[in-house]
């Protein structure tokens, strides 16, 4: 867990973690530049978990989120073993007593990394205003309709509904080997978690989206990492960003690239060469066959969309969401409808 300047909401994280019902062995706390008194709040918490107080001072242009979190998960890994559990949350967030135990539980069940969500601290959600709270209800709504279609067309049956689609440095649990498969947490200033994900993804890892794990996490504006909620929000209350989250695409877009990926994964598995499949990618056929060769179709299926027609990905505006909302509530009750390919 990394951690800079968190003096205030120090005692309260660690002490969730001590509250656990599944106790962990023990806690790497990594104090990233801190400046505050962050590391005598720790001292005085005396868990009954093993605590390693880690502190560094990293070059101003190495000190953002990403490169501690990336730290911190590796004095944790040496800590845990090859055959070990990594969980990371954030320092300004209160996991729930169950936090160890529900993601033990999702490992134990076949995944391999466990995404949770995160939940804006009550009453410091109530300060922000609630044009941004509706924004964000509108955001949801479209991430939830476009994961129903990615559901139906490419049923995954590690990860299945009811799901979630955060992928959230509050809530994060990977086996140790998955972890050194993955090449670890990418030291990114910050997106670290996505991009996490996203190296996991490349190796075919099995991620769960459980909807059940959830953290408390701050919703101030003043934040300890550029370019993170706090800043996003600080900036919003001013003026609505132009686009929305850039996950997000028009929903048509979102059925073509689905449609196209249930293929690839088709021809992936039976090791077929298919120009039509090529053509529609706006590839050619022997880089396509070269591509879908690789050992993991995570990989194959990241550099087919850095390449071709699906390189010219489109964001979504915020004053387009509700259009967006009602084209993808269209498209999805066309898929779901008897006799449609998916409903086979």
């Amino acid at each position: 867990m990394p951690a800079r300047d968190e003096e205030n909401r120090l005692a309260a994280c660690l002490g969730a973690l001590d509250q656990q019902t599944s106790p962990p062995n023990a806690v790497v706390l990594l104090l990233n530049n801190c400046t505050d008194a962050s590391g005598a709040v720790a001292r005085a918490v005396a868990p009954r978990y093993d605590l390693r107080i880690v502190s560094i001072d990293l070059p101003s242009h190495e000190a953002g989120a990403g490169p501690a979190r990336a730290l911190a998960m590796q004095h944790a890994a040496r800590l845990a073993g090859p055959s070990g559990i990594l969980l990371t949350t954030d320092a300004d967030g209160t996991v729930p007593t169950d936090w160890v135990q529900r993601n033990l539980a999702a490992l134990d069940a076949g995944a391999d990394v466990v995404c949770g969500q995160s939940v804006v601290h009550a009453i410091e959600g109530d300060q922000i205003p609630q044009h941004l709270h509706d924004d964000d209800v509108l955001e949801r709504r479209l991430d939830a309709l476009i994961d129903e279609m990615a559901w139906r067309l490419n049923p995954n049956p590690e990860d299945p509904p009811p799901r979630h689609t955060e992928e959230s440095g509050a809530s994060l649990a990977v086996r140790v080997s998955a972890w050194r498969q993955a090449g670890g947490v990418p030291p990114v200033a910050t997106g670290e978690d996505r991009a996490f994900v996203a190296a996991l993804r490349r190796v075919d890892a099995h991620i769960r989206h459980d909807p059940d794990i959830a953290v408390v996490v701050s919703g101030r504006i003043n934040g300890r990492a550029a370019g993170g909620m706090a800043d996003a929000i600080r900036r919003r209350i001013v003026v609505q960003d132009e686009f929305t989250d850039a996950t997000q695409e028009p929903p048509d877009d979102a059925l073509r690239r689905l449609a196209l990926q249930a293929r690839c994964r088709a021809a992936w598995a039976g090791r077929s060469r298919d120009a039509t499949l090529a053509a529609d990618l706006g590839v050619t056929p022997d880089w396509l066959q070269q591509v879908l060769s690789r050992p993991f179709f995570g990989a194959a299926w990241e550099a087919i969309g850095a390449a071709g027609m699906l390189a010219r990905r489109r964001r979504v505006r915020f004053v387009d969401l509700p259009r967006h909302i009602a084209r993808a509530e269209m498209l999805l009750a066309q898929i779901a409808a008897p006799g449609s390919l998916a409903a086979d």
